[in-house]
């Protein structure tokens, strides 16, 4: 019988780039959107030591780039492979071909389903569904280009506004919390000038910022596993320069020049137990109600007095970001790869 495989499908920043490139986009903005892939970027180097963590385990490694997927899986053998999706995307990006793909093939996936990899990439739709299983979602309005498609609910603390399918849990600029709906409009009409894309305008939503990950290291692992943390980098929302200074090249940059400085990450329950438990029981909710698994990560916003607001979910984390390497420390006592092989590995060969 052939070896189990793991393959490891990633859409690399340059490939991005250049299409964007191709397509029109100045190359600043280009440089900006194709950010976000960063996590190929930064797992590229640890490629050695995923194979050999996996070799350990008698899994075999190979890492794909996601324009030589199409063949690789169709030749792979559906008895004896997995496919791990590593970059998502819809839009901009297109990694959320890859789980499809698997599954046109008849490939196990680490992950949830290829509809979920669409869904969490459009803000505006998932926060609806979000909304209809009575999940804590901000209601939210919706504008193109200077123009209301749905206009928001009225927020005596003003709006946050953020684009709908580019890393849209942040503001892109520091103007993105507003108090004049006009504002709204304005941030619409240059989010739709630089990145050709839709905003979502949701009622300001006090609290620090959170991050639950999760990884099913076991088939058995439920909400127990979450690693749920304050993330506090010392503004109140993340912007696209923030982004862009903790990943990819800018962010090797940083590290070289010693000026990198990741945000801080503080366990909820050690001060807010309550919300702590009020996360893992939405966390549940999504695992039975909306199909994720094996690996995700949610963002909330979490007030003093517990109150818990749900700002989107990912079906594919940053897996080399600093926050998902702390929790594979802390949760599973292993480095990101062993934690990666030792998941296949569980799914490959028992």
């Amino acid at each position: 019988m052939p070896q189990p495989t793991l393959i490891l499908v990633y859409e690399p920043e340059k490939a991005c780039f250049d299409r964007l490139v191709a397509d029109g986009f100045p190359a600043e903005r280009a440089a900006e959107i194709s950010s976000y892939l960063a996590q190929s970027t930064d797992l590229a180097p640890e490629f050695g030591m995923l194979a050999v963590a996996s070799e350990k385990r008698g899994v075999a490694f190979m890492a794909v780039e996601l324009d030589n997927a199409a063949p690789v899986l169709a030749k792979a053998d559906p008895d004896t492979t997995l496919v791990w999706t590593l970059t998502d995307g819809i839009a901009y990006f297109r990694g959320g071909a890859a789980p499809a793909m698997a599954r046109l093939n008849g490939l196990r996936t680490v992950g949830a389903d290829d509809a979920l990899f669409a869904l969490c990439q459009d803000k505006f739709r998932s926060g609806a569904v979000l909304g209809a299983l009575g999940l804590p979602v901000p209601p939210a309005g919706f504008a193109r280009d200077g123009e209301w498609l749905v206009e928001p609910p009225a927020s005596s603390a003003g709006w946050f506004v953020k684009p709908n399918r580019l890393g849209a849990k942040i503001g892109i600029w520091p103007d993105s919390r507003i108090t004049e709906l006009g504002h709204a409009l304005e941030l619409s009409r240059r989010v739709f000038s630089h990145y050709r894309d839709d905003v979502v305008v949701q009622p300001y939503v006090a609290g620090r910022n959170v991050r639950a990950s999760f990884l099913g290291l076991k088939k058995e692992t439920g909400v127990e596993a979450l690693g749920i943390f304050f993330v506090d980098s010392g503004g109140d929302f993340q912007t696209m320069a923030d982004s862009m200074a903790l990943y990819g090249e800018t962010g090797q940059a940083a590290k070289d020049a010693g000026t990198y400085a990741e945000p801080e990450l503080e366990p909820v329950g050690s001060s807010q137990p309550a919300a702590d438990r009020k996360i893992r029981a939405i966390a549940q909710r999504l695992i039975g109600g909306l199909g994720l698994r094996d690996v995700f990560s949610i963002d909330f916003r979490v007030e003093a007095d517990d109150t818990v607001h749900l700002i989107e979910f990912e079906v594919c984390p940053g897996l080399p970001c600093f926050d998902f390497r702390d929790y594979c420390r802390r949760q599973w006592g292993m480095s990101l790869a062993d934690a990666m092989a030792e998941t296949a590995a569980n799914r490959l060969t028992s």
